[in-house]
């Protein structure tokens, strides 16, 4: 009997907060997953899920609590994991058991390479309080995250030339915060500098501070939301460019620690001082509702971040890039399965079942004055009288934004 009444009063409490809209409740709409991935999510943060059915109008009440899993936490087995890998190639020359061959692509290419920078996570400077400053890497200083960090970004309005793939964006002492700091700890890991490699160049500047930086003085600007800080390749190249986004969809799996890992009421700082522009920006969409940051926005200030991430970069030694050197053999990684899903979902790409069996061909039109087909218009034609074949002619440029770019790539499936 008490608990019927405990749990009634419950129902009512939160669904008054949920109408209300008090700002520590969890916002589930912001969850915005693709339904595949809704099952994981819920089994990781399963508190969660019992909160959100408490509510009349949960929109995720069709999801039961299983033992599926990403791949990444402590209890899951390779039963109940997002993916494992498909192997077909011969492992020999490689590794010596047809195991190893499975496990090495997982931990190269797959959600164990997401688990492997979670157990390499080491608190560098670590807190005496809720209230200090925290830090925290894998090795290498490949992945990094921090609470209440102070930034000091006065001395980039002395500089004249533009700022990207800089090692020197920060000196001593210009990012630090209140905790105990290892620094020998971090110089340690600091073993990677390169402007893409590793975060060494900017946290080897690191400072203990003797006060609290946030509700200081020193803090010009506090962000309250939390923000990734990118150092990203060539945006005009999408192989290039599509290494930034998978790393930090990658990133974002690490530091899954809170509900909010996945929510796009996050901002995005790039690292240079450029105006972020590519053909590929739709892309962000997936990750952030708000405008681009770069290091513009806060020239001549300085920062305080309540909750920042220096998430995995586009060209680490054995990192997830387009020149990786994987173990031969294997293939079907889940974890950039369900970075595709992600990202097609978040943009709302429509996607069509095919109807037929026709060989479906796309013509890439170019709209340039140099390098076209001179015979492009008799191609088609005869394309188009092949009765198993289905032909379309698409000029890609700027008049076409990259989510209708993928959408028209999708309806040929139509």
């Amino acid at each position: 009997m008490l608990n019927q009444v405990l749990n009634r009063w419950l129902v009512i409490i939160t669904t008054w907060l949920h109408l209300i809209g008090c700002s520590f409740c969890f916002e589930f709409n912001d969850v915005n997953l693709h339904p595949e991935h809704w099952e994981y999510y819920f089994n990781y943060f399963p508190q969660l899920l019992e909160q959100c059915k408490q509510l009349p109008h949960c929109p995720f009440s069709s999801v039961t609590k299983t033992d599926r899993c990403w791949g990444y936490e402590s209890d899951c087995t390779k039963e109940n994991a997002y993916s494992y890998p498909h192997c077909p190639g011969d492992h020999k020359g490689w590794v010596k058991t047809k195991q190893a061959q499975f496990e090495t692509f997982y931990t190269q290419a797959d959600f164990g390479y997401v688990k492997e920078q979670r157990d390499e996570l080491t608190v560098l400077c670590e807190p005496s309080s809720v209230e200090d400053s925290s830090l925290e890497c894998s090795k290498h200083l490949r992945f990094c995250r921090g609470r209440n960090i102070y930034m000091d970004l006065t001395s980039l309005m002395m500089r004249k030339e533009p700022i990207r793939y800089k090692m020197d964006v920060l000196k001593s002492g210009q990012i630090g915060g209140k905790c105990k700091f290892n620094e020998s700890r971090l110089k340690e890991e600091a073993d990677h500098v390169s402007p893409l490699q590793s975060w060494a160049p900017e946290l080897l500047q690191f400072t203990e501070m003797s006060t609290r930086p946030l509700g200081s003085t020193k803090c010009d600007v506090t962000v309250d939301k939390p923000t990734y800080i990118m150092k990203i390749d060539a945006t005009v190249n999408m192989y290039h460019h599509f290494c930034d986004f998978f790393n930090l969809y990658a990133s974002q799996h690490v530091n899954a620690s809170h509900p909010t890992a996945f929510s796009t009421d996050a901002h995005i700082l790039i690292w240079e001082s450029y105006s972020y522009a590519s053909a590929f920006s739709d892309t962000f969409k997936a990750f952030t509702r708000h405008p681009i940051w770069d290091l513009k926005t806060f020239t001549g200030l300085t920062v305080c971040f309540k909750n920042v991430v220096f998430p995995l970069l586009p060209r680490m030694i054995f990192g997830l890039y387009y020149n990786t050197p994987l173990i031969w053999g294997c293939e079907r990684s889940g974890l950039m399965e369900s970075f595709s899903k992600h990202v097609l979902h978040r943009l709302q790409v429509r996607r069509f079942r095919r109807k037929n069996s026709k060989v479906r061909i796309t013509l890439l039109s170019r709209d340039t004055q140099y390098r076209n087909i001179m015979n492009e218009h008799e191609l088609l034609a005869d394309l188009n009288r092949e009765p198993h074949v289905k032909v379309k002619r698409v000029v890609y440029n700027r008049e076409m934004n990259f989510t209708n770019q993928l959408e028209n790539y999708f309806e040929l499936e139509n």
